[in-house]
């Protein structure tokens, strides 16, 4: 594997330890991208759009929590 790297550096013009570090990087730059970029597709982008420039009226469990959340939580403060 060592040689294998050594290889890919030299390639490149880099030294070993740049080259890892690179690669290191350039990885976990993707891991997060993974976790935090949601794609969907044109459909459900269109369902999306449309939930945030036309929500629907809130239901009563909701102004129901919005109710104690100011009467437990605003209070406090």
């Amino acid at each position: 594997m060592l040689a294998l790297v050594k290889r890919a550096a030299e390639i490149q013009g880099r030294s070993v330890s740049d080259f890892v570090v690179s690669a290191a990087q350039e990885a976990a730059h993707r891991a997060i991208e993974e976790t935090e970029i949601i794609r969907l597709p044109v459909a459900g982008q269109r369902a999306f759009a449309d939930a945030i420039l036309k929500p629907s009226a809130p239901s009563e469990g909701l102004k129901r929590a919005l109710a104690s959340h100011r009467r437990l939580i605003c209070a406090v403060r």
